[in-house]
């Protein structure tokens, strides 16, 4: 695992280099950003944590800032952090761009040139990709946030990592479909189907589902109530109701719903092989959009592991209709809730709440490194 995230790194820090090489002074400016460093808190490194999955500004730079050969590299970057199948669901995510903007009869006006736009996507490079200090970077638009830090010259955060699609279902010639994220809401159905009635009900944390993932775009995963215009970057577009939860819960039922340390819902130990599979594979649905050198997936290999997730479910469980569910457990947040545009509309989160971000390796690194520069210029404990 060790090798296979340095190798993974590697290839980062290639992609990184050539796409910063190939712009110029001005482009560079808004591409790159201050190496990751939690001795330095405030805006700098508060930049790093701020993330989105609005139409709204990521930070960074544009596909529509760069020249095509420009976006090939940049595209090149986003694709050394992804999977394979990982790559295909993000680049189809920015196709949707182009049927949403189809779906709103190409009439939704913000305030921009072009509001449901595929090259309103942001890249930005924290840091010297490969030097000896830490560094990551960033991609992010409407319905998709990539986030990734390397320390020591290994990957070691891809979170948080979230994926929608608007539509999550679109029509394909010959009757098909076109859903990006179609497994992850099928599998997570039929475990919660499979259920028998008293542990379905314990599941069942709510039977209505909230407006979106309860964690929203937090820094870190708590309790906090989100508010729809924190979804959005300060000063960019401020939907209506701003003030008002993200998930449009308050009271019995935002505490009903809310993220607790202690997980909600019903553990892997209480499933029966088949169910089992299935929350395994639900997990790969997740997981797997990173390369197999950094993604936890083989982590569930462990039964004991597996048996300390947590399923919760949140609506009704028929197809078709608006619905909620988490997987939650030891360095595992799993959000998806698919509500709007009648039920055809699906956020996808993953989140390591211990670390996101890298924070914790991040912090750890710097210590270490502080306490040998320490030692350096005071050989004798003075």
């Amino acid at each position: 695992m060790a090798d296979a995230a340095r190798d993974v790194a590697d290839r980062m820090a290639e992609a990184a280099r050539a796409w910063l090489d190939s712009l110029d002074a001005g482009r560079r400016g808004a591409a790159a950003g201050p190496a990751p460093d939690p001795g330095t808190p405030g805006e700098a490194e508060g930049e790093r944590t701020r993330w989105y999955y609005t139409p709204t500004d990521h930070g960074g730079l544009t596909l529509h800032q760069q020249r095509p050969a420009q976006q090939r590299l940049a595209m090149r970057l986003v694709a050394s952090g992804l999977s394979d199948a990982g790559y295909v669901t993000v680049a189809t995510v920015l196709g949707l761009e182009n049927v949403l903007d189809h779906v709103e009869g190409f009439s939704v006006n913000w305030g921009r040139e072009r509001t449901r736009d595929p090259g309103m996507y942001y890249l930005r490079v924290f840091g010297e990709p490969g030097g000896p200090r830490p560094w990551g970077w960033r991609f992010g638009g409407h319905h998709v946030s990539l986030n990734n830090l390397v320390v020591d010259g290994r990957v070691v955060a891809t979170t948080p990592c979230f994926l929608g699609a608007d539509p999550a279902a679109s029509p394909l010639l010959g009757g098909s479909a076109l859903r990006p994220l179609g497994t992850a809401e099928d599998l997570a159905r039929e475990l919660v189907r499979s259920l028998r009635p008293e542990p379905a009900a314990r599941a069942t944390l709510l039977p209505r589902a909230p407006n979106d993932i309860v964690a929203g775009n937090s820094a870190r995963v708590g309790d906090r109530v989100i508010r729809r215009g924190e979804l959005w970057r300060p000063g960019t577009h401020i939907p209506d109701r701003a003030e008002q939860p993200s998930t449009g819960l308050d009271g019995d039922e935002r505490r009903a719903l809310a993220l607790t340390p202690a997980p909600k819902g019903v553990p892997g130990a209480e499933l029966d092989s088949l169910q089992r599979e299935l929350l395994r594979a639900l997990l790969g649905a997740y997981l797997g959009r990173v390369p197999d050198g950094v993604s936890p997936l083989p982590r569930y290999d462990d039964p004991a592991a597996l048996d300390a997730v947590h399923l919760a479910w949140a609506g009704p469980t028929a197809p078709g209709e608006p619905h909620y569910y988490r997987l939650q457990g030891p360095r595992l947040l799993i959000e998806w809730t698919n509500v709007h545009r009648g039920a055809n509309h699906a956020h996808a989160v993953w989140r390591d709440p211990e670390t996101d971000f890298g924070g914790d390796v991040l912090a750890a690194h710097h210590a270490a490194h502080h306490a040998a520069r320490h030692a350096a210029h005071h050989p004798n404990g003075m």
